[in-house]
């Protein structure tokens, strides 16, 4: 008996999986990581799509030390020269950030949901 409901339950699974419409739900889309590079004394081209889970890669490719800080305090890293640091995206909306070594170096990301 356990042996012809476990060949019941097999079929079962088999058929379910040649249904169409059948596929399992697609889970929430991994976080992804984009880099931003700093150089000559400027913050490289930002990203168009970001999401919030998404994380920055803020890389420093100039001789000085500069930050990546917003203005709503939702993120602040410091850069040494070369150095790389990473910040999650936590909320949605406009972010506008700037270096505090060189205020006149600005961004904004928009993220989405």
């Amino acid at each position: 008996m356990a042996q012809s409901l476990s060949r019941a339950a097999r079929a079962v699974s088999a058929a379910l999986a040649l249904a169409p419409g059948s596929a399992p739900a697609a889970g929430p889309a991994a976080a992804k990581v984009y880099t931003v590079t700093i150089r000559d004394m400027a913050f490289g081209p930002l990203p168009k799509t970001l999401k919030v889970g998404d994380a920055i890669e803020w890389v420093n490719a100039d001789l000085f030390r500069h930050s990546a800080t917003a203005r709503d305090n939702s993120f602040d890293v410091e850069l040494n020269p070369r150095g790389r640091a990473r910040t999650a995206l936590k909320k949605a909306g406009q972010i506008s950030f700037y270096c505090r070594f060189h205020p006149g170096m600005t961004g904004r990301l928009s993220v989405a949901k």
